[in-house]
């Protein structure tokens, strides 16, 4: 396949992560556009549905300008993935500290999707949560942690899905190995779904310490590991 080949392959399988958060929020999409397009019609510009999918369109476009533009402009490595992961594990910490936690589903503003979408653009430094990024913000904005994962994963799916078919444009006019393809989306489909599933019931009843504390130890190991193989 050669490594140009395995690149698009790997950005490919990615597919299956985007339609597990499609199929998991079916509903709140569904929802989310039916109320928007009503909104439209009635010229209601407050209404619920519509500041969160305006904001969810005005957040998505900072990443995919700043994610075209910059896209090879910061190298993969230890050093750096290393850094970014404990930078974002403390940002993340003064987050559950300082946030609020009292804002609902219901509270979101046009704003917080800009805000959040603005704090999804750090994901592009390797090492950095796509996620990650978007809950501590979110966090930031004083949302209730379940609402902030799930308003993460509502606001990643426009940039998510445009990504990886930008970055996987290539795989699949190749039929050569196609078996290989499917498994990888349907293996990717599988964990992402319960990763979800998983993560949002976590945060019905605890914090995200457990991660800050593993992106900590993630991150000194990393760049432990690179200056002693120097």
């Amino acid at each position: 396949m050669g490594r140009f080949g395995e690149k698009y392959y790997i950005d490919a399988i990615q597919f299956g992560s985007v339609i597990a958060v499609i199929l998991y929020f079916w509903g709140d999409i569904r929802s989310l556009l039916a109320g928007a397009f009503q909104a439209l019609r009635q010229r209601n510009w407050r209404r619920e549905e519509w500041r969160i999918v305006v904001g969810i369109a005005i957040g998505t476009l900072p990443v995919l300008v700043l994610g075209y533009i910059f896209r090879d402009a910061i190298p993969e490595s230890p050093l750096v993935i290393g850094t970014i992961s404990i930078v974002m594990a403390i940002f993340l910490a003064l987050a559950e500290k300082l946030g609020s936690r009292l804002r609902q589903f219901q509270d979101l503003q046009t704003k917080d999707g800009l805000l959040v979408g603005l704090g999804q653009t750090i994901a592009l430094i390797p090492g950095a949560s796509r996620s990650g990024c978007t809950l501590t913000t979110a966090l930031f904005l004083g949302l209730e942690r379940r609402t902030a994962a799930r308003f993460s994963f509502l606001l990643g799916i426009p940039a998510l899905t445009i990504a990886t078919l930008y970055q996987s444009r290539y795989a699949f006019g190749n039929t050569e190995n196609i078996l290989l393809l499917v498994t990888g989306i349907t293996s990717s489909f599988i964990f992402s779904y319960l990763a979800i599933a998983g993560l949002l019931k976590f945060f019905q009843t605890k914090s995200s310490w457990v991660f800050i504390w593993y992106r900590l130890i993630f991150g000194v190991a990393l760049i432990g590991g690179s200056l002693i193989n120097r």
